[in-house]
């Protein structure tokens, strides 16, 4: 299947490398062969006996690993049939996750490569199906898989393939695309399977090894080392505010093929499952991303009992906390977790006494050092438990305890304005504009037909809206032209209503002063906006 790619900086992207593109005939895998010289006096031959020795050792340890979960890991070959290719055409020329191997014939050479009989057979459109291929690894020896839920989501058909050749029907028992966890299974028993580790323990430095079917190079073996923990990887195709983005980069090769595979460590245990790489080219660049197995065993044990995920929620919304942000809490690190929104008024945080832009630093004692990491504390609660969540809020340390509730996965439904962009046009001419050049932005009164138009609530219709961000100004890509100043919360607390009272406010603040504004934002769409502080420092 196609890896979909995440753009990584200039050149980089990130793809999911969900399944094995099938590999056309004007598009084949190319192999070379790399030859190495050695000279009876090459400075191999001074190596000290004790040196050859730990490198057999760890030679041995490396045949051991492979020995031991090679037996375990499967191909696993999916198939989404013809009615699902119709309605996912286009989203399959776009680079979406499955391809089907005739559609990489080059457009125009259809009839040129039926004469090489049925390998490039070019079916009609109501005989075509999409297939892919990717990796998993049995975890019971009663045959339950572990995969990426982007392998098999949507497929019609789910096949594995066992090292020693035999092949299974498998059934999807569950998926969950916030984590891109999957379980399969398949029937039987006596099946190997792997010991799962704990990849807390784990360290950067520590040797791993990536086993999977990359290039339909079935059962292939790279090693590597940990790279980085707790890694955030946004932007992933199919990424919800609901994902879950805690990987642990390595640099073992990974490549399309390999998801769902598993990650080992020295010990043999599996700590990780394959899913992501960042790429420039959707190949291996030395940059692959696995799924910490202790979230996937959480995933795995409700997908099974359950069918469904069932994750227990503070209810909000968070963003990394930036320098600003710190400075304003009162931290002298750079740390935890910022409060963004709330899930609804149900909100088990904006009950306990959570704010808009409160910072949270622990978890029952457990530093929060970033989102991620709060997200990695609270996925071992349980529906319905009592976490005590410690913030820091403008200087003053609070603690709250935060009656955790159920995740809803379900995405905001945006609701179609009626109204069109000329109104707001004709709102923007009819009011004059003010420039604040302390933050470089530039004013005006919220026009009554624009409260009306986007919904804005009564506190927002009495503040002021930001018209123009100038590029060079210290509020560029913190402020846009759907934001709405209601207030200053901090160093100060003042109602914002005019562009003279936020003159007025900045003009006793000294420079490198850090100021925090209250903000509401809507919806340019017609659905609902919300609000949010934004801490920004006076030039």
């Amino acid at each position: 299947m196609k890896s979909s790619r995440l753009g990584f900086g200039a050149a980089l992207a990130v793809a999911f490398v969900c399944g094995l593109i099938f590999a056309s005939g004007m598009d084949l895998t190319r192999f070379s062969w790399a030859q190495t010289r050695i000279s009876p006096t090459s400075s191999a031959a001074q190596v000290s006996a004790p040196a050859v020795a730990s490198l057999a050792e760890s030679q041995n340890a490396f045949e051991a690993i492979v020995d031991r979960v090679k037996p375990a890991v499967v191909s696993i070959h999916v198939t989404r049939y013809a009615r699902e290719v119709a309605k996912n055409d286009n989203n399959s020329r776009q680079g979406g996750r499955g391809q089907n191997r005739q559609q990489n014939i080059p457009p125009g050479l259809e009839d040129f490569m039926r004469q090489f009989g049925d390998g490039f057979q070019v079916p009609d459109a109501q005989d075509r199906g999409q297939q892919g291929s990717g990796s998993g690894f049995i975890v019971s020896k009663d045959g339950y898989i572990l995969t990426n839920n982007h392998v098999v989501a949507g497929m019609d058909r789910v096949n594995v393939t066992l090292s020693d050749k035999r092949t299974f029907d498998a059934k999807v028992i569950g998926k969950d695309p916030t984590t891109d966890v999957a379980v399969v299974k398949i029937e039987g028993s006596n099946f190997p399977f792997v010991s799962l580790g704990d990849d807390g323990t784990s360290r950067v430095g520590q040797w791993v090894l990536a086993i999977g079917n990359p290039l339909d190079l079935d059962f292939t073996v790279t090693a590597g080392i940990i790279s980085a923990k707790n890694r955030k990887v946004q932007d992933l195709p199919g990424a919800s505010p609901a994902s879950i983005t805690d990987f642990i980069q390595t640099d073992a090769a990974i490549n399309p093929g390999n998801s769902g595979g598993p990650l080992v460590n020295i010990r043999g245990e599996v700590i990780g499952i394959n899913s992501a790489i960042a790429s420039g080219t959707g190949y291996y660049a030395g940059y692959g991303f696995a799924i910490p197995i202790g979230l996937a065993k959480t995933v795995m044990n409700d997908l099974i009992e359950h069918g469904e995920v069932r994750r227990a929620a503070v209810g909000v919304s968070l963003l990394e906390v930036e320098p600003e942000d710190a400075e304003a809490a009162g931290l002298k690190e750079i740390r935890g977790a910022k409060v963004a929104g709330f899930s609804g008024k149900d909100s088990p945080a904006l009950r306990a006494g959570l704010e808009l832009g409160d910072v949270i630093i622990s978890v029952d004692g457990k530093p929060v050092e970033q989102v991620n990491t709060l997200q990695r504390i609270i996925r071992d609660y349980r529906i319905g438990q009592t976490a005590k969540i410690e913030v820091m809020r403008f200087g003053q340390r609070k603690e709250f305890n935060v009656k955790l509730t159920e995740m809803k996965t379900e995405p905001a439904t945006m609701v179609a304005s009626n109204s069109e962009g000329a109104d707001r046009g004709a709102a923007e001419a009819s009011v004059p504009v003010t420039d604040n050049s302390k933050l470089g932005i530039k004013l005006s009164a919220v026009p009554a037909s624009l409260a009306r138009q986007y919904n804005i609530p009564a506190d927002a219709r009495d503040g002021v809206w930001v018209r123009d961000v100038t590029q060079r100004g210290p509020a560029f890509n913190k402020f846009f032209g759907n934001d709405v100043i209601e207030s200053i919360v901090y160093p100060i607390h003042r109602d914002i209503k005019t562009a003279a009272d936020l003159d007025q406010a900045l003009s006793g603040m000294k420079s490198g002063q850090v100021v925090t504004l209250r903000v509401f934002s809507f919806d340019p769409r017609g659905g609902e906006g919300q609000l949010r502080t934004q801490s920004i420092r006076i030039p």
